[in-house]
């Protein structure tokens, strides 16, 4: 499988997996990840930050998870994690989400750029609500993959995630988003594919890297 492939807008998981070379667009001010539990998102992000010199913030939905009063990670309208590894989410957390997403959008909108990582559990609806959010703001859509067994490895080395969520969600978050590229880190280092992460930030005409 390639370490990466562009999607210029057309949604992932169909059967056209040709290259494709994105429109250019302004600079992104924010570059959302998303990809299964395991994936290698938080990794990637890290080596993200290394890799471009403005300093970016590094925001994740795990973030607002940990925020959250203990009594909501417990299920009801809350977020609820199942025996499986299924993921479970209440409507007070979606309120929460969607509240916390504007909050990301203002940070990106006071010139402060943001890696956002990101699980679409409800699919083509996340991305919608997302984009409902960051509004005009230049976004750089990123989809990061990782083979299903791969994930579950990792998912069992690190030790604090339900068991299943890797392999679930492995193929389930990517169905029907629209990305601008996507990276496969089943085999490519944090560093690997950072690199054509920049790259495409660079094509997009972001200043900040050194050309």
């Amino acid at each position: 499988m390639p370490m990466w492939e562009t999607s210029a807008g057309r949604p992932a998981g169909g059967d056209d997996r040709a290259l494709t070379t994105p429109a250019k667009a302004d600079a992104p001010a924010v570059i959302v990840l998303n990809g299964g539990s395991s994936s290698g998102k938080s990794s990637l992000a890290v080596a993200l930050q290394e890799a471009l010199p403005e300093p970016w913030l590094r925001l994740g939905v795990d973030t607002l998870i940990g925020a959250l009063p203990p009594a909501m990670t417990d299920g009801g309208l809350g977020i609820g994690f199942g025996d499986n590894g299924e993921v479970g989410l209440g409507a007070e957390f979606t309120r929460l989400e969607s509240a916390w997403m504007r909050g990301v959008a203002a940070i990106a909108q006071a010139d402060v750029p943001v890696i956002v990582e990101d699980g679409f559990l409800s699919g083509p609806m996340a991305q919608e609500r997302w984009r409902s959010a960051l509004g005009p703001l230049p976004v750089l859509w990123v989809g990061v993959r990782c083979d299903a067994e791969v994930a579950a490895e990792r998912e069992r080395v690190r030790g604090d995630r339900a068991v299943g969520m890797a392999r679930r969600q492995a193929e389930t978050v990517h169905r029907g988003i629209a990305y601008d590229l996507e990276v496969d880190t089943t085999h490519a280092t944090p560093a690997q594919a950072a690199a054509i992460v920049v790259a495409a930030v660079r094509d997009r005409g972001m200043d900040a890297v050194d050309g």
